[in-house]
């Protein structure tokens, strides 16, 4: 799969080019802590390579062979060992990344001196999420403003577009991937359905979800798990997961398993004594209806703004019918500001794969291969109901695919389990 990835990218890049890629850096906390370590999902997706200190370079028209294609890790010795644990080795490397030529990092600065006398164009990489704040200065930042010191009269590219539309479109091998992080979220829910009753607290839940994930060799959460019950189910991003459940309450979960540094998102709502009130089960079958016909709509050449603009209205009919809209007011409304936005106030999909909020090009048409989320809400802060229902869709040239289908999703279906 990497040897592929690698491939794919070089012939994107312009001639005689070099495209060079960084590692995350561990993150400090306090005193001499750190948090674990994440890696950079673009010099995963190309070399395999799970560790920090990292660069990888590529020059696919490098008259010296050796050059094509180059990965730099750090140097492990005994001590390193003893404190960190196993680093790769040269052999490890070349095995997981399918890259021949590997250098310990002390020897970078050498090589790519030489490298730069030939390359004319270099690729740097940057975060370019459409949603990302970066306060942090990143290995690849320092790196480019390294490189555009000690080498100004090159000329420089981006290498963010490029990985968009690669990512973007997943091979066979990484939809297999995110349909096995699927199967453990389906695990851990199908372990809290008995689990959940009046008096429980939310991060009991958390716990019982990390549990199942573990055991079934995944790292653990792929984002921040979401335990929302009563008022705070209507709350988009609440973490805190920290208050106890109370009867009569629903509990919004958002919570799904990575495998393989490959996430799936997942969120369901559930009764928290068991059992859905009237006014509970209805709202979750209206988002339940929006779910199903959103889903329809994610196939290939499919338009973002279009599919948007029709969920929304799939949206209002259900608020009409729950009686917190009506087709007067609907009639009226500023349609640059629709109504409907007070109870359903976010986007119903984004790209999943190496990260939950996967890069790729929303103004460009449904691809095949594509992994979307399809994700609507209705949430009614008065009511103390908050319900969101997201399932993981993978589009293929003749429709899509739930890679979620198993995962109980009917009301009653969640009833009958926790009841069981």
């Amino acid at each position: 799969m990497f040897v592929q990835n690698r491939k794919r990218f070089a012939k994107e890049l312009k001639s005689n080019a070099v495209a060079i890629f960084s590692s995350n850096d561990v993150m400090p906390t306090n005193a001499d802590g750190h948090m674990a370590f994440v890696q950079n999902s673009d010099l995963f997706y190309l070399s395999g390579i799970d560790q920090e200190e990292t660069i990888l370079v590529l020059y696919p028209d490098a008259n010296t062979k050796a050059w094509r294609e180059m990965l730099f890790l750090r140097e492990t010795n005994e001590r390193i060992a003893v404190w960190e644990g196993h680093k790769y080795t040269k052999e490890e490397a070349r095995k997981t990344s399918g890259i021949e030529e590997i250098y310990w990092l002390s020897e970078f600065e050498t090589t790519f001196r030489q490298v730069m006398t030939q390359a004319e164009k270099v690729y740097l990489n940057t975060n370019e999420h459409t949603r990302a704040i970066v306060e942090v200065e990143t290995r690849d930042a320092r790196f480019g403003k390294w490189c555009k010191e000690k080498y100004p009269m090159h000329r420089y590219e981006r290498s963010a577009p490029i990985m968009h539309r690669l990512r973007m479109v997943k091979s066979k091998e990484e939809v297999e991937l995110i349909k096995h992080a699927c199967s453990i979220t389906e695990k851990g829910f199908r372990r809290i359905l008995p689990f959940v009753k009046p008096g429980v607290w939310e991060y009991e839940i958390e716990a019982e979800f990390i549990h199942e994930f573990t055991r079934n060799r995944s790292r653990g959460f792929a984002y921040g798990p979401i335990i929302a019950s009563g008022l705070d189910s209507c709350v988009l991003h609440y973490v805190d997961n920290n208050k106890q459940c109370k009867k009569g309450d629903v509990i919004l979960l958002d919570v799904a398993a990575e495998y393989a540094n490959y996430a799936s998102d997942m969120t369901r709502v559930v009764p928290v004594d068991g059992k859905f009130t009237r006014r509970q089960k209805e709202v979750y079958n209206a988002v339940l209806r929006v779910f199903k016909g959103a889903r329809k709509m994610l196939v290939k050449g499919g338009n973002i703004d279009k599919y948007n603009e029709a969920v929304g209205h799939l949206v209002e009919e259900e608020l009409v019918k729950l009686k917190l809209l009506t087709m007067a007011d609907i009639k009226k409304q500023n349609p640059a500001a629709p109504l409907y936005k007070k109870y359903f106030m976010h986007g119903t999909s984004h790209f999943l794969g190496l990260d939950v909020h996967d890069v790729g090009f929303f103004h460009l048409p449904f691809h095949a291969g594509t992994v979307f989320t399809c994700e609507p809400g209705i949430y009614i802060p008065q009511e103390k109901i908050g319900v969101r229902i997201e399932n993981n869709i993978l589009i293929t040239e003749k429709g899509n695919i739930d890679l979620m289908e198993n995962i109980p999703i009917e009301a009653d279906e969640i009833e009958e389990l926790m009841n069981k």
